[in-house]
């Protein structure tokens, strides 16, 4: 697979952000082949990766750290709780606020997922000359970095 072409005067943004797209895409389709279940939305993936990180947030944090409006993350936590994967409690200082916490079932999903990106890179990662092993494995504290600078945003 390539990327597509970019103008001459394209940076590396815009070469990083195709890169970066193609390879979730790339991924996202991977993972419905490896998992036949597998039908996480992202937005999904992350809301519990939020909650694995922070148990007990609340939810009215949600929108702000993954930068998402009210009403989505509403309908977000709605969908989980029904499928078993979120776990909403009051607070009982504030009874209009509630935490939010992985169920066993959100943790196992959550994991599976996990695994199954790591066996699809794994794989893919043998496949690459050891010049470029070398290069992903130099490039990880970069995109940490680039990643961590995009959120403080």
């Amino acid at each position: 697979m390539t990327l597509p072409a970019q103008p001459k005067d394209a940076g590396v943004e815009i070469a990083l952000t195709d890169a970066i797209t193609q390879l979730r895409r790339v991924l996202r389709r991977g993972i419905r082949e490896d998992i036949s279940w597998e039908s996480l939305p992202m937005a999904q993936v992350e809301l519990m990766q939020l909650v694995e990180e922070s148990p007990g947030l609340r939810a009215s944090e949600v929108g702000t750290r993954l930068r998402l409006a009210t009403s989505t993350v509403s309908t977000l936590v709605s969908q989980m709780t029904t499928a078993g994967l979120l776990l909403r409690s009051s607070d009982p200082s504030d009874r209009r606020a509630s935490h939010l916490e992985l169920t066993a079932a959100g943790r196992e999903r959550l994991d599976g997922w996990r695994e199954a990106h790591e066996r699809l890179l794994s794989a893919a990662f043998r496949r690459l000359r050891s010049s470029h092993q070398r290069a992903l494995v130099s490039a990880v504290p970069a995109l940490v970095a680039l990643t961590e600078s995009l959120a403080e945003g």
